[in-house]
């Protein structure tokens, strides 16, 4: 595994005690939140491995709950993001699987309010770093370290051309592109992740293209 940087290996300012049960859930529960894209009304979380054993005494469950109240991972309130959550009267409940997944530290978080729901699948790597490997029954690579946008599509002719000649024409460019498809000529989804927070003028151009269903950012 090569590192970038120092803190690729110590692991990122944050609220211990540990930066793959605390610093890593946070975020991923933050990328559910920037996904989701508003405060939600319920938290369901399925823990799965070490993060089932050993969350509550690891602060996994204040670290995941506050990363979806859009807590940093070096944000004070997350060691009272249950109670804060409630404050709220947002309904939160957690789930210990039994299920053996491919890695120990994997979170299933889905939010949900009356304008909609989404479902995410992270893993905790190490060093505060995350994955997430599926969004709403879509597989996919997605670090969480850089701006990306999600983009649903209709799995047709030219929707993945038209959409980076469109970043190419504001100058964004692209590090990494995955599309991920259920079935064929279907929906289907582009990870996309960039050098730069992409401006909201070049998502709503993004989101009016022929056969874009939906658009969702994750800035940096």
């Amino acid at each position: 595994m090569k590192f970038r940087s120092v803190f690729d290996i110590i692991g990122p300012v944050m609220i211990g005690p540990s930066s793959s049960h605390t610093a890593g859930a946070a975020r991923i529960g933050r990328v559910a939140r920037h996904l989701f894209g508003r405060e939600p009304e319920s938290i369901t979380i399925s823990l799965y491995g070490s993060f089932a054993k050993t969350y509550k005494g690891h602060g996994t469950d204040v670290a995941l709950v506050g990363g979806v109240l859009d807590f940093d991972t070096f944000d004070e309130r997350i060691v009272n993001a249950l109670t804060i959550a409630k404050e709220k009267k947002i309904k939160v409940r957690f789930i210990e699987e039994d299920a053996v997944t491919d890695h120990p530290n994997t979170a299933r978080v889905h939010l949900k309010d009356e304008k909609g729901e989404l479902e995410l699948v992270g893993i905790s790597i190490g060093g505060g770093k995350i994955e997430v490997i599926e969004l709403n029954g879509f597989a996919l690579g997605l670090s969480g370290n850089s701006p990306a946008i999600l983009v649903v599509h209709n799995d047709r002719f030219g929707a993945i051309a038209g959409v980076s000649n469109l970043l190419a024409k504001h100058e964004i460019n692209i590090g990494h592109m995955n599309v991920s498809r259920k079935e064929k000529g279907k929906e289907a989804l582009m990870t996309i992740e960039v050098d730069q927070n992409i401006p909201q003028v070049v998502l709503d151009e993004v989101e009016s293209l022929p056969n874009i269903i939906q658009v969702a950012k994750i800035s940096e």
